[in-house]
This record gives structure tokens, sequence and C-alpha cells, in this order.
């Protein structure tokens, strides 16, 4: 698993924007090179469409969002029963969701 880790976080450091734009037809949601490339490394397909679904219904708080995950320790994890918590926040820094 650590060493999955580090090979998807070595790949993602030749990205640096992106020259094709890829969109969810559905959800009209465009992303770069990038974020394919993590969510093909990390069978992740369901972070594009989660944070999409959720930022497009911020859209009337804000211009700019920024969506922040930080995965839970296990302990945290049994206790919670979720794996990661997310984080939207606007150019200010103020949440709008978590």
């Amino acid at each position: 698993m650590k060493t999955q880790v580090n090979e998807i976080k070595e790949g993602l450091q030749h990205f640096h924007g992106s020259e094709t734009i890829f969109q969810i037809p559905l959800l009209r949601t465009r992303y770069t090179n990038g974020l394919k490339y993590l969510a093909e490394a990390a069978e992740c397909f369901w972070l594009i469409t989660d944070t999409s679904i959720i930022a497009k219904s911020l859209m009337n708080r804000s211009e700019f969002i920024t969506i922040d995950f930080k995965r839970l320790s296990e302990d945290k994890q049994d206790f919670t029963g979720y794996e990661a918590e997310i984080i939207y926040t606007d150019g200010n820094d103020n949440i709008l969701e978590k």
C-alpha cells in the first residue's frame, strides 16, 4: 500500500497545468490530466463526481472553492465510520461545508 501511495505521489509531480481538459458530460465538470491520472491510479473516480456535486451546490456562495481532504486515523475511522474528512472553503478560507 505504501509503495502504491509513493508511486502515485511521484507520478503526480509530473503534472503542472494541462493542455487537455476532460469533462464529465452529465455534471459538466472539467478536470485536468493530473486529476485524471490520480483517479485512474487510485481508482477513485468517485472523488471527481462527489466533490463536483458538492462544489456546484456551493457556487452561489463563492466563485472560488477549495476542497481539502484529510484521511482519518484508523481509530477515528472506527469511531466515526468515515474514512476521510472533506472540507470545502471559499477564497477567504471560510468553511462552506464539512
